[in-house]
């Protein structure tokens, strides 16, 4: 059976054969983090040499990009689901906190989106990418403008864009390492200083939503 499934020559195995790297890659970023995974790890999570892997991924950073797609898909969906029922800029950044706060993976991999996962993929697969992100921004602006009807469609959009950026800087600061969190128990003081991921998170974005309409000037 393993060596059957090792040769994946017919389409549904080479399917498979992609989802299996999908979730080796995925379960190995929720214990050490994306940044800590390598080509190497996941070849072996799956039982093959890296060559192998690369016949159905071109890189490690496009694996990555392909769960960032599905991971944000999620996001996106259960983001508009919850923005349906959001009336204001205070629910709305709740809606969109609760929803990355409940994701830690997509958030790590937001984190390294334009940082390290763009920089070693073909151009295919970042036109790909990047018509998903303006899809995705679009869709859950237009839902944002919904909730909060002082924002535009384009606001809403900007809010999107605004708190991945924050996901990115923040999320970090809640994952300390061994080292860092250990000065943490030791120096509450310098705790203090970084905030917790969720509710500061929900604070930038309803700023940020809030702020948007004094700066529009006639751009929208």
């Amino acid at each position: 059976m393993e060596a059957s499934f090792r040769r994946a020559r017919r389409p549904d195995q080479k399917e498979q054969r992609r989802e299996t790297i999908l979730a080796a890659a995925r379960d190995l970023a929720l214990d050490k983090g994306v940044a800590q995974v390598s080509l190497g790890d996941i070849a072996a999570a799956v039982g093959l040499v890296k060559s192998n892997v690369l016949r159905y991924f071109g890189t490690r950073e496009e694996i990555y990009l392909q769960l960032t797609m599905r991971d944000g898909t999620d996001w996106a969906e259960a983001v508009l689901d919850r923005l349906r029922s959001a009336s204001g800029i205070d629910s709305m950044a709740s809606a969109l906190a609760d929803s990355f706060a409940e994701r830690p993976l997509y958030c790590d991999l937001i984190g390294h989106a334009e940082t390290m996962l763009e920089h070693n993929v073909s151009l295919e697969v970042l036109h790909t990418y990047k018509l998903w992100a303006i899809d995705m921004y679009a869709r859950v602006g237009e839902q944002i403008m919904a909730a909060c009807p002082e924002l535009t469609g384009r606001d809403g959009s900007s809010v999107v864009f605004a708190a991945g950026a924050f996901v990115g800087r923040l999320h970090p600061l809640s994952q300390p390492p061994p080292t860092l969190a250990e000065l943490y128990a030791r120096e509450p003081g310098i705790a203090a200083v970084f905030p917790p991921f969720r509710p500061t998170l929900q604070r930038f974005i309803a700023a940020t939503a809030a702020g948007l309409p004094s700066v529009r000037g006639d751009s929208s």
